[in-house]
């Protein structure tokens, strides 16, 4: 509304200039300021502030469709096309990812699973796909390597470790607690990269001791465990590269913090319907 904008200029230019540049008088704009608020202007009032709060509680990172989620579940009907606008208008912008580089120590001479998985990232329930990998993250000490295991099914990460050092004592606690975690039945499809860590002898012993089938990636193709890195993309986009880490402990702290204590409770993902990984499965079983 062009009255509007005069209001937001009037710190920068006198009123009656203002309005001489957009064609409008100065009582057309004093009449604007003493009219009441129309319905849908105090609406949108309230909607501003759940939406302000959902984006601060999201860390920035919710756009439009998952915040239009939010405040549906809420019991406010509103357009998705509307949040839009309002997030527009108030200059509420969710963070952009950034190209994710990754790494794999794949020449190492060790034994490959084969590719069981192919691509083939659907799954009738829990426990029935995981997915695992190691990403890294600088600090002021040096390198944090992180590495997850994914529950395909709902995106959950069930395990997770941090190290200064990438050996497969990494990868082997992310594993040991999935399985503390999780408990799952013989059977079910472990993929991971072909990475030293993940053929190492401990490692495929741990998955043989619980009769979990192995698969690994083809060699140099990133696209067969897309769906893990998906998962670090988000991590990084949403809390790694926010934040200078002064310490490997500091950074150490924040991913637990938001692994157990936003992405898999609480955060929404657009694949799962806009639910988060934990209710995805609850409403699943």
């Amino acid at each position: 509304m062009i009255f509007r904008h005069i209001d937001d200029k009037r710190a920068d230019l006198s009123l009656a200039r203002t309005c001489a540049m957009f064609g409008v008088s100065t009582s057309g704009f004093y009449a604007w300021k003493r009219r009441e608020p129309s319905q849908r202007q105090l609406d949108d009032m309230v909607f501003l502030v759940h939406i302000r709060s959902q984006f601060s509680l999201s860390r920035e990172t919710y756009g439009s469709p998952r915040m239009h989620a939010e405040l549906r579940e809420d019991g406010h009907s509103i357009g998705r096309h509307r949040v839009a606008q309002m997030m527009r208008e108030n200059g509420l912008k969710a963070l952009q990812k950034r190209r994710f580089k990754k790494t794999t120590d794949s020449e190492h001479g060790g034994p490959v699973a084969p590719n069981v998985l192919d691509q083939d990232f659907s799954a009738e329930q829990a426990n029935e796909k995981w997915g695992a990998d190691i990403s890294y993250i600088w600090t002021a000490e040096g390198w944090l390597y992180l590495a997850i295991v994914v529950d395909l099914f709902s995106r959950r990460i069930v395990g997770w470790a941090t190290s200064d050092r990438m050996k497969k004592d990494l990868a082997l606690t992310a594993l040991k607690r999935a399985l503390a975690v999780r408990q799952p039945a013989s059977g079910i499809i472990h993929h991971s990269d072909r990475g030293s860590q993940y053929c190492s002898g401990d490692y495929r012993k741990l998955l043989a001791d619980h009769k979990i089938v192995a698969s690994m990636s083809g060699k140099g193709n990133c696209y067969d465990n897309a769906m893990v890195e998906t998962v670090f993309k988000t991590i990084k986009s949403e809390l790694i590269w926010r934040t200078a880490w002064q310490s490997r402990s500091q950074a150490h702290i924040a991913i637990g913090r938001y692994i157990d204590g936003f992405y898999n409770p609480v955060r929404r993902h657009s694949a799962l319907g806009y639910k988060s990984p934990c209710r995805f499965e609850a409403e699943a079983a």
